[in-house]
C-alpha cells in the first residue's frame, strides 16, 4: 500500500512539472506574440529590416525603474530622405508599445532619447520609419538585476 501511495504521489509531482513546463513555454511563444502585434500594429503589412537604427541601450541595468536608452538612425535628414518616426517596443512590460516619436526633415539628426521603466529582463525592439516608407529596426536584450513595474 505504501508503495502504491508513493507511485502516485511520484506521478502526480511528475504531471506537474510537466504541466508548469507547458505553461511556461505557452507564456513565452505568448510573449513573442503580443511583442509581433504590437509592431504589426505600428507597421502594418510592411516588411521590416535590420539595420540602419542603433538601439543603444545597457545590457545589463541594476535598477529597471529609470533604463536609459537611445536611438539612432542612418539618415541625411533632407526633405526627400529623412526619418518620419521611431517607434520603441519592449517584450514584458504591460504596454508593448512603449513610445513612438515624430521626426521630419528639421529635425536636424535622427537621434531620440529617453528613459524607459523594465518590468523584468527583456527585448527591446525599435523601429524606424522613413519617408520612402520602409521600415527598419534593431533590437537589444536588458538584463534588469531589480524590476520595475511590479504590481503588489
Amino acid at each position: 500500500m505504501n508503495r502504491t501511495r508513493r507511485k502516485i504521489i511520484h506521478a502526480g509531482a511528475s504531471l506537474g512539472v510537466i504541466g508548469w513546463a507547458r505553461a511556461v513555454t505557452a507564456a513565452e511563444g505568448g510573449v513573442e506574440i503580443a511583442l509581433a502585434l504590437a509592431i504589426k500594429q505600428y507597421v502594418g503589412d510592411a516588411v521590416v529590416r535590420a539595420g540602419k537604427v542603433k538601439l543603444d541601450v545597457a545590457e545589463l541595468v541594476e535598477n529597471g525603474n529609470t533604463v536609459p536608452l537611445s536611438v539612432a538612425v542612418d539618415s541625411p535628414m533632407t526633405a526627400t530622405d529623412h526619418v518620419k518616426s521611431i517607434a520603441i517596443f519592449n517584450e514584458r512590460n504591460p504596454q508593448r508599445d512603449v513610445i513612438r516619436f515624430a521626426l521630419g526633415p528639421r529635425s536636424g539628426r535622427a537621434l531620440v532619447a529617453t528613459r524607459i521603466r523594465l518590468a523584468t529582463s527583456q527585448k527591446l525592439v525599435a523601429i524606424a520609419q522613413l519617408s520612402d516608407g520602409s521600415y527598419w529596426s534593431h533590437s537589444a536584450d536588458v538584463i534588469v538585476t531589480l524590476a520595475a513595474c511590479v504590481e503588489s
